[in-house]
């Protein structure tokens, strides 16, 4: 069976979880943790990789002994220390650690004193007012865990749209691979760029006698065949994503591509118009009568209800029909427009490659430049640069940009926003840069007045001109911190600053509505990879996803510019 990133990481991380819950060392945990992350955001196939004689440890944060482990799982499924620690303890208890507010120490007070292994234990020790007789716990933190429990069992799972990436690309290229097959699209919430789907919808078509049906439920990765028929099959991976697949005549193609791509919304308003023309709209065309009219492309369906095509991203029901009618659909951005990256880390800080190779990097992508942002000084955990180190960066910029000619590095900062609003570098220090982005990593609980005021006054310093990922969200992990949006998105207006659209999977922050929010006032936004190494670059894919979604054309997007037309507006904040 295909072992993905995804599927090594989710190792990695039970071995932490399991760790945690043992009391091991912090490093070590955090080292598995570390790894993990890494491997989920990874946008290199690491089995492909270790197939063609790759070396594994000149990935990011991977040494000899977890590179020998990812081997090991690639090759079997699974590690032996895993099997070694679920020995120990109870598998069940890792699924604890993920209500929010049971970090390990509580974890082994439920598993000890209370007997508790499972989430049904401990929503049962909850109701019964057990918990809450626990030293440390208290009858806040009983109710706090039993509301918890009723939000993860009232949401079904939905994978991040990186993660389901992994899936869906291999999937599609086993499918291509079956005779007969002309088309296989992912379509539903996936082919939206949505920031993370519930399923994922395989559209095919194929010439007849093909055994396309056959082989999808046949894939290495099927653990549960839901349903099996001669055109449509459901299935339920090993990683517990479900599948579903479609396969429709040619003549049918562009009507199912577009009926299974959705939203239901969308798709309920376009079938209203169909029917005030007395037409039919179906997944197999549109029809008048009996007579297919429409069906082949999904150009042929919308304009046969007198519309453009209307790009998958925007089919939500958010004005799309409307700016249709009107001739004032946007042109999107395309990754190919974006000229260079406004955020990006090196070694300097938290990150694993030098600036040397993170500009080779870019060169190789035909960036024009690069910003060069590491962590400042408050950030004691990325080793963030005080002064004397910043000042020490700069002059490396200056010897590689005088000796590095068609690649120009802009110098930079990720600068904290500290609870006042302050920065955490003098302005004095920070004229000296490019460019100024300033993050929020710390007091995520202020109330929404104090973190927007929070935020207004250090948009107010001379050299701000980023807001990085904007409402401090990790999705399904951090929610977003209490802001007034809006009032911020007038305020960048006003002083001339650009806000983030950070593509890193785990962020896609700004949501896709404050894109268009800060569209509609004027407000520039930069799509930024937030790269740590050279290989996170890749994740403006997904960046770019989110800014088509919230409506953004090249004329939007501060990093769709040359540099000579960025320069001025990087100093407009000055």
């Amino acid at each position: 069976m295909p072992v993905h990133n995804a599927d090594i990481a989710a190792v990695f991380d039970e071995i932490a979880d399991l760790l945690e819950i043992e009391s091991a060392n912090p490093f070590r945990v955090r080292a598995y943790r570390n790894a993990a992350r890494a491997l989920r955001d990874l946008n290199q196939d690491v089995a492909a990789m270790i197939a063609q004689g790759g070396d594994v440890t000149e990935l990011p944060g991977i040494g000899e002994d977890l590179g020998s482990k990812i081997k090991e799982i690639v090759e079997t499924g699974t590690a032996a220390m895993l099997e070694e620690h679920r020995k120990k303890v109870p598998a069940t208890l890792t699924n604890l650690l993920k209500i929010p507010g049971l970090g390990p120490k509580r974890v082994q007070a439920l598993y000890h004193k209370l007997g508790i292994r499972t989430l049904d234990d401990l929503q049962s020790a909850a109701q019964n007012g057990r918990v809450r007789a626990l030293q440390g716990f208290g009858a806040k933190t009983e109710q706090h865990i039993l509301e918890q429990l009723k939000a993860r069992t009232s949401e079904a799972k939905r994978f991040k749209l990186a993660i389901a990436t992994q899936y869906a690309e291999s999937f599609i290229a086993y499918l291509k691979a079956s005779a007969g097959v002309e088309h296989v699209v992912a379509a539903g919430s996936y082919r939206r760029a949505k920031e993370t789907i519930g399923d994922l919808d395989l559209l095919v078509t194929a010439r007849s006698g093909s055994p396309v049906v056959e082989r999808f439920v046949s894939y290495p990765e099927v653990e549960e065949v839901l349903a099996h028929g001669t055109t449509k099959a459901s299935v339920r991976l090993a990683c517990r994503l479900q599948v579903d697949l479609r396969v429709v005549p040619e003549a049918s193609y562009g009507a199912a591509l577009q009926y299974f791509t959705g939203s239901k919304e969308h798709n309920v308003l376009l079938r209203q118009l169909a029917q005030q023309q007395g037409l039919k709209l179906n997944e197999y065309g549109l029809f008048k009568g009996d007579q297919s009219v429409a069906g082949t492309t999904e150009e042929s369906v919308y304009a046969a209800v007198g519309l453009p095509w209307i790009p998958p991203e925007l089919r939500e029901n958010r004005g799309e029909f409307e700016a249709a009618r009107a001739g004032h659909l946007p042109k999107l951005v395309e990754l190919a427009e974006l000229k260079g990256d406004l955020h990006a880390h090196t070694k300097a800080t938290d990150g694993r490659n030098t600036i040397k190779e993170m500009v080779e990097a870019a060169r190789k992508r035909g960036f024009e430049y690069l910003a060069i942002t590491d962590h400042s000084r408050r950030l004691a955990m990325a080793h963030g640069l005080d002064p004397k180190r910043l000042f020490e960066q700069l002059e490396e910029i200056d010897r590689l940009n005088d000796a590095s000619p068609g690649l120009t590095i802009l110098k930079g900062i990720e600068v904290d926003i500290l609870e006042d609003g302050s920065l955490d570098l003098p302005d004095e220090d920070l004229g000296r840069l490019d460019l100024v982005v300033g993050a929020v990593h710390s007091h995520f609980r202020l109330s929404r007045e104090k973190q927007t005021e929070r935020i207004l006054r250090a948009m107010d310093r001379p050299h701000f001109t980023i807001l990085a990922h904007p409402s401090g969200r990790l999705i399904d992990e951090r929610e977003p911190y209490e802001v007034d949006m809006p009032r911020l998105i007038r305020h960048a207006r006003d002083r001339g600053c650009a806000l983030e659209v950070n593509a890193h999977p785990l962020r896609l922050d700004l949501t896709d509505t404050d894109c268009q929010m800060a569209k509609d006032e004027g407000v520039l936004v930069s799509i930024n990879s937030d790269a740590h190494s050279v290989l996170d670059f890749e994740n403006l894919r997904y960046g770019v996803g989110q800014a088509r979604r919230g409506w953004l054309e090249m004329s939007n997007v501060l990093n769709a510019r040359s540099l000579q037309s960025l320069r001025p507006l990087l100093k407009r904040t000055m």
